[in-house]
C-alpha cells in the first residue's frame, strides 16, 4: 500500500452562489476549476487550500444530511493556529460558531461551524 494523503473530500451543496460564496470569498479557497455537467445538471468546482482539495458539487433535490452522526462523513476540520481568533474572524464574515471548547484527548482548543448546507466544519489548534 503506498498511500501518501488524503487528495481531496467532496461536498455536495444545493445552492451554487451561497456554497461558492462561502467556500472561496469567506474561508478563502481558490478555485482550480469549474464546470458545468449538462448531462446531470450540476456544477462541479474544484477548490482548494494549501496542499487540501475540496470538490464542491452543485446539486439539486439531493436529501437534506439526518445527522451529523449518521455512518459516513462526520465532519471536515480545518488547523489553525488560534482558534479564538478564527472565530473572531468567522463571526466578522457573519459566520456563527459554537462556543470554544478543549478537545478531551489533545488538549487543544476546537469549535464547530456550519457551511450553508449544514455540514459541521471544526477548527482545531
Amino acid at each position: 500500500m503506498n498511500l501518501k494523503q488524503i487528495h481531496h473530500v467532496a461536498i455536495i451543496g444545493s445552492d451554487y452562489e451561497k456554497s461558492k460564496h462561502f467556500y472561496v470569498d469567506l474561508l478563502g479557497f481558490d478555485v482550480i476549476r469549474e464546470n458545468y455537467r449538462a448531462e446531470r445538471e450540476d456544477y462541479k468546482i474544484d477548490l482548494q487550500l494549501a496542499d487540501c482539495e475540496i470538490e464542491l458539487f452543485i446539486m439539486k433535490d439531493h436529501p437534506k444530511r439526518l445527522s451529523p452522526e449518521a455512518y459516513g462523513l462526520r465532519h471536515l476540520a480545518f488547523r489553525v493556529e488560534s482558534v479564538e481568533d478564527t472565530v473572531q474572524a468567522l463571526n466578522r464574515l457573519g459566520i456563527e460558531t459554537e462556543p470554544v471548547r478543549v478537545d478531551t484527548f489533545t488538549g487543544k482548543k476546537m469549535t464547530f461551524f456550519f457551511d450553508p448546507d449544514g455540514l459541521p466544519l471544526e477548527i482545531h489548534e
